[in-house]
C-alpha cells in the first residue's frame, strides 16, 4: 500500500516525522487533505490542529500549528511551522504523549 513520507517541523526541533497513510491540514483557503499520489502543491497554513494518520495504522497524530506552511512533492509531505507549543505534548497521538521518532 502506498503511503506518504511526512515530516513535521518547527524552526528549532522535529515534531514529527515518519510514514502516513493521510494527512490534513488547517490551510487559509480551508482544511486539506493530502493521501498518496497528491498533485504538488503549496498551502498557507492557518492556526489549527494538523492530523497524521500512521502508515502503522497507529492512533491519530496531533500538532498544534500557529501559522507555517505545507508542501507535497511526489509522496513527501511537508509542514513548516513557525511555532509549535512546547512541553505540552505539541505532537500527540490521541493525547498519550509524544510521537516523535
Amino acid at each position: 500500500m502506498a503511503h506518504l513520507d511526512v515530516d513535521v517541523v518547527a524552526a528549532d526541533r522535529t515534531i514529527w516525522s515518519g510514514e502516513a497513510r493521510m494527512v490534513s491540514a488547517p490551510s487559509v483557503e480551508g482544511d486539506v487533505g493530502i493521501l498518496p499520489g497528491h498533485t504538488p502543491m503549496l498551502a498557507v497554513l492557518r492556526p489549527g490542529t494538523v492530523r497524521i494518520t500512521p502508515a502503522s495504522g497507529g492512533e491519530v497524530v496531533r500538532a498544534t500549528v500557529e501559522a507555517g506552511f505545507l508542501s507535497v512533492d511526489g509522496d513527501r509531505v511537508t509542514v513548516v511551522t513557525d511555532s509549535a507549543p512546547t512541553g505540552d505534548r505539541a505532537a500527540t497521538p490521541a493525547g498519550t504523549g509524544p510521537a516523535g521518532h
